[in-house]
Formats: C-alpha cells, structure tokens, sequence
C-alpha cells in the first residue's frame, strides 16, 4: 500500500514539472544506520527491506519517525537557536532524541529513542510490594483514554475527549491526565539531568496540545531537575505540530543527498 501511495506521488510531482531527489519515509519503530526497521511493536515491518522496496519507485531514505521530526524541528521549528535540544514526542507513543548540532543522535543501534515502552520497577519498602509498569502504558494519548474507561466505565472515548473533561472540571478525567503529565515529566527530567541539553521541544498530538497535560509535563519536568539554575530551561511547544514527521522524513533525504554530493569525486 505504501509502496503504491509512493508510485502516485511521484508520478503527481512529475506531471506537475517537480523535481525529484528522492522520498523520505519516518517510521514508528527502531530503525538503523541503514534505514532498517528492527522493531514491530506498532508496525510490523521488522524483516523488511522496506527501504529497498520504496527504492524501486524512487530512491528513498528510511528513518525512526521521532528523529525525523526532531530534524524537522532543528532546521525549521523550536530548535533552531540551540545546539543541543532533546525532542520528546507525545501521542500514540512516546518517544525522544537528542538533538546535537542540528542532527538527531542514534545510538549504536538505532535504538536512542525508547523512552517509555521499558518496564519500569518500583519496590515499596512499607508494603513488600514490587509494581511493574510501561510508562507508555500510563502516560500516552491511548493510555489517558484506556485509564479513564477503566475507572468510569465509559468506553469509546479518545485523548481528545479526556484533556477536554479534564478542563471542564471531570475529577477523574483530571487526574488520569495529571497523573500521567507527572509520571512521564519525571522520566524526562532523568533525561535532562543526564544528557544536560539547552532546552525541550515537545511534540506528537498530546504534547502539543494546550491545557492541563502540557502545563503538568512542564512543571514535573522542572520539579525533577535537581539543579536549581537548569529549571529555568526554555520548555517549547514543536512549532510543525504533528507536520513535524513529514516535514523531517523530506528533510532525512534531502540531506543525505547533499552529503553524497559533498564527497564524490570532481
């Protein structure tokens, strides 16, 4: 499907007289050097040479969606006046980069991006008990509706309808989402003491909606950070929205070309 999507826009471009370099494609799982996909929690293309197969249409560039829009972000968005910035993406799922010197570090993998799909392990010295969760579980867009529906019974709802129940007063839709807001601000603020950046540009669908999760995230963020100077860190909103992957995913191929023609022989 993607494949013949791809052959029908590039097909558009060129009756239109628009020239091709290639495409850029951001995915939601872990993805290598190489543009493979080694993961298939959400999309199940770990196996595949999904980036050969695109390259039959056009040469294309694969990349893990969050880096995309963090590229997006350093060269048209909220990062642009830093040189370090950590990009956290709020929607679905969850996931960050960090951004040095305009690109997103990968790891040795491809992996530097999971922030909450690790189970996380909590031993209560008072009652013995060791609780065991995934903050994505907890703290992303399907997570908010899930929690509420459990403890409301009131099925079908989506995150949208919860951050709206949460500001019209719904005790419970309110705690669900302060809640989570807390829970993953703390795991952002370890990042932050850890890895040390300039500023944190918020993005995804959650996090770039106004209202009680944004303004939590921020403080619990703040209220982790156990240098008193850094909590006077800029906390921006991604100025490309949820365009931030597509935006990205251009830019991914747009550089990767540039720098091939930066090193072929004259």
């Amino acid at each position: 499907d993607v494949k013949a999507l791809l052959a029908e826009l590039v097909d558009a471009a060129r009756d239109e007289g628009v020239p091709l370099v290639g495409a850029g494609v951001g995915v939601a799982e872990l993805v290598d050097a190489r543009g493979g996909v080694f993961s298939g929690y959400r999309i199940a293309w770990n196996g595949i040479d999904v980036q050969g197969l695109l390259s039959e249409v056009i040469e294309t560039r694969v990349e893990a969606d969050v880096r995309a829009a963090a590229l997006a972000e350093a060269i048209h968005g909220a990062g642009r006046p830093f040189r370090h910035f950590l990009y956290l993406s709020v929607g679905t799922g969850i996931s960050t980069t960090l951004v040095q010197d305009g690109k997103p570090y990968p790891g040795s993998r491809g992996a530097a991006l999971v922030l909450a799909n690790g189970p996380t392990t909590f031993h209560c010295p008072a009652c013995g008990t060791d609780s065991r969760y995934i903050l994505e579980d907890f703290a992303s867009g399907p997570a908010l509706a899930a929690r509420y529906a459990e403890a409301t019974g009131a099925s079908g709802l989506d995150a949208e309808e919860v951050l709206r129940r949460a500001e019209a007063g719904d005790a419970m839709a309110r705690s669900v989402v302060e809640s989570a807001a807390t829970a993953l601000g703390s795991a952002v603020g370890l990042l932050v003491n850890s890895l040390d950046p300039e500023a944190i540009v918020i993005g995804g669908g959650l996090g770039s909606a106004p209202g009680r999760y944004r303004e939590v995230l921020a403080a619990s963020v703040r209220a982790h950070l156990w240098q008193d100077d850094v909590r006077t860190m800029p906390v921006l909103t991604a100025e490309l929205g949820t365009n931030a992957g597509i935006v990205g995913a251009a830019a991914t191929m747009a550089l990767r070309k540039r720098e091939e023609s930066r090193f072929r022989p004259a």
